[in-house]
């Protein structure tokens, strides 16, 4: 099936749970992008900047680019004159530089925290009490610029159905815990970033607004990381 083909697909389902659909283009040339582009997709997903910006330069202005992957607080200001939404804040210190960056371009950038619900050393994201201790820090209530509109999380790799529902089911604790206590007031604070190729179904089950999915609309990735 096409890349058109593929995304018709996923949009159907996606859109009858009103669930956005992030299409997670990394390792992929930017002429794959725009084929989705033309197929109708707005919102796309990168995991590394210089890729990410090599794109956006590259491609209709109207796209709407989400961070994805773990970022570096020195790379953030490559970023802020355009990213819609930066999914893998981790640490009080990455959030203070997006503060920075887009207080310098002028805009607030809305962030997702995310949040390490798996079982795996190699995944980045907030441990429960390091999310709480951010969001009650002084430093966070000085941040203007910008806007926590939900969490992300990956779930384990290769983990078993019961695993990865058991994982998105106290994730989708965690959010409604930090939406009452934090952004009771607050209608922004509504997205929760889970789900992939693989387990995005399971995801939509237990809550997602925002699923992840690359590999299954543009095929094998082109682009081989350095």
């Amino acid at each position: 099936m096409s890349i058109a083909d593929n995304l018709l697909k996923y949009k159907s389902e996606l859109d009858s749970a009103k669930v956005e659909l992030v299409a997670v283009s990394k390792n992929h040339p930017a002429e794959a992008v725009l084929t989705a582009y033309n197929a109708g997709q707005r919102v796309f997903g990168e995991n590394l900047v210089q890729e990410m910006v090599e794109k956006q330069a590259q491609l209709p202005k109207d796209i709407q680019w989400h961070l994805i992957g773990h970022l570096q607080s020195n790379k953030v200001k490559y970023i802020a004159p355009f990213i819609q939404v930066i999914e893998s804040v981790d640490s009080l210190k990455l959030l203070k530089e997006i503060d920075k960056q887009a207080a310098k371009n002028n805009r607030v950038i809305d962030c997702l925290l995310q949040v390490y619900i798996a079982d795996e050393d190699t995944k980045f994201g907030l441990e429960y009490d390091a999310l709480i201790e951010l969001l009650r820090s002084e430093e966070f209530a000085t941040c203007k610029n910008v806007r926590i509109v939900g969490l992300m999380g990956i779930a384990t790799n290769n983990a078993s159905e019961k695993q990865t529902q058991t994982e998105f089911q106290e994730l989708k604790v965690l959010f409604e815990g930090i939406k009452l206590s934090f952004f009771r007031k607050d209608d922004y604070f509504k997205e929760l970033s889970m789900g992939m190729s693989a387990d995005y179904k399971l995801a939509i089950a237990e809550g997602s607004t925002m699923v992840r999915i690359g590999s299954s609309i543009f095929g094998k990735r082109k682009i081989s990381t350095p």
